[in-house]
């Protein structure tokens, strides 16, 4: 299922990967949220938000992703976030987000420790 920024596929495990290409911003992030709601009322619990074609994400992008691993693990689940380029990944050490977030280098180590 691809729409605008957004791409959501499984793997043969179970995983929903939420592919994230260029922004995640303040006028995108209502999308990323109703594809993972989606995805947990269809019984989905792992899931992985890739972000390896993320170019840029803003502060309601980091509050949704944030809003979306608190419900995940409400649900029982779990939500990994893989391919930060070296600006996204001093965000979210900066904002404290790398404790909050599994993340991984690539979406490939993330979905084998899954």
């Amino acid at each position: 299922m691809r729409t605008m920024g957004f791409e959501r596929s499984s793997n043969s495990a179970g995983v929903t990967i939420v592919r994230v290409a260029g922004q995640l911003i303040v006028g995108n992030r209502q999308e990323l949220k109703g594809l993972t709601h989606e995805a947990l009322e269809q019984g989905e619990r792992k899931f992985l938000v890739d972000c390896s074609e993320t170019a840029y994400i803003d502060s309601s992008g980091l509050a949704v992703l944030v809003a979306l691993v608190k419900k995940v693990r409400e649900q029982g689940g779990e939500l990994r976030i893989a391919g930060l380029n070296e600006d996204l990944r001093s965000l979210f050490e900066l904002t404290k987000l790398d404790t909050v977030f599994p993340i991984s280098r690539t979406a490939a180590e993330a979905l084998a420790n899954f």
